[in-house]
């Protein structure tokens, strides 16, 4: 499929819930939460766009990276890219509703695997959604993420149990989540975490264990010396606290402070290949890319989503011959313009 023919049939099915726009940026969205925007004036979810939009590179010709090298491990799983689908759920409370949960996170599993990386599915609101994304995940041999909203600490290791079963190779708190407006709207207790609640997650279970939401340097070493396996720099998309910087102007401090002490995955208004670039030379292991998801799946189904994942391949390939990288591991800071 080509991605122009998906976007069009996206914004026709997503019932003005997002208006796949050409830039997606949060402006023609802001303050649409629910819906697909950022919280408030938006800034935070623009504040993503800009701050990684701001960063430019410093192109590099002369040099052996003919081919370069795409391919990436995490939590012991290859991928043909360092991307994952980030855990967005709740096709009636945010995307307008023409589809149901199950048909939209098929599509974005199926898509995900058909193209060699791996989805990771979410928790929300409404209850039937996790465990709807549970049985399409283990239909799909576990292969996948699951990210569980920061309820009382009793209620999320139920769900991990729940995951586990599912079969799926990781799991998730998405911490950030304890200030979601659709959460609030729906009566649903979500709070903050200290370190020892955080500890006690972690060792509820013996698959990797990934926190998401973290934004400062002094909770990324908290992350740590709670012993997660990896951290996720994230504001949620900028749907949580308005006013916040974009992830790729943290990142890097971040990085800095606990890089090879925990993997580091980051999101926030990563669109294409060249944003996955800049992204890995700041510092991340890896990325989670949320809204082009949901275009691709409610433009092409499960085509849709391979097509954008080949999109990003051929764009991440192109980005690292014209900057010198011959392979993810070569990918770092030399590579950003100063």
């Amino acid at each position: 499929m080509k991605m122009k023919d998906v976007k069009l049939n996206a914004r026709q099915n997503l019932n003005e819930s997002c208006k796949v726009c050409r830039a997606c940026n949060g402006i023609a969205c802001a303050g649409e939460v629910p819906g697909m925007g950022g919280k408030g004036t938006g800034e935070a979810f623009k504040a993503n766009f800009d701050a990684l939009n701001n960063i430019k590179l410093n192109m590099r010709v002369m040099h052996d990276a003919k081919n370069p090298n795409i391919e990436t491990e995490l939590f012991g799983r290859k991928m043909d890219i360092p991307v994952f689908a980030a855990p967005v759920t709740g096709t009636t409370l945010n995307m307008g509703g023409k589809f149901t949960e199950e048909e939209y996170i098929t599509w974005v599993i199926e898509g995900c695997l058909n193209a060699g990386i791996y989805p990771m599915v979410g928790d929300t609101a409404v209850d039937a959604f996790l465990m709807t994304n549970l049985e399409v995940l283990k239909k799909h041999d576990g292969n996948g993420i699951v990210f569980i909203k920061p309820w009382e600490n009793k209620n999320v290791i139920e769900k991990i149990k729940l995951a586990e079963e599912a079969g799926a190779f990781a799991i998730g708190v998405d911490i950030d989540a304890c200030g979601l407006i659709t959460l609030a709207l729906h009566g649903k207790p979500v709070m903050p975490k200290g370190i020892e609640e955080i500890k006690e997650l972690v060792q509820s279970t013996k698959l990797p264990f990934i926190l998401k939401g973290i934004m400062t340097v002094d909770e990324a070493i908290l992350a740590v010396e709670a012993g997660v396996d990896a951290i996720v720099v994230s504001n949620h998309g900028g749907r949580v606290l308005d006013q916040t910087p974009g992830t790729a102007e943290v990142l890097p401090k971040i990085a800095k402070a606990v890089k090879g002490k925990t993997k580091i995955l980051v999101d926030g208004g990563v669109r294409s290949g060249v944003d996955i670039l800049k992204m890995l030379a700041l510092g991340a292991d890896g990325v989670l890319i949320g809204r082009p998801f949901v275009t691709a799946s409610f433009g092409g189904q499960s085509e849709g989503v391979k097509a954008y994942i080949e999109e990003l391949k051929g764009d991440l390939k192109s980005a690292m011959v014209l900057t010198g990288c011959n392979s993810i591991k070569d990918i770092n800071d030399r590579i950003i313009y100063k």
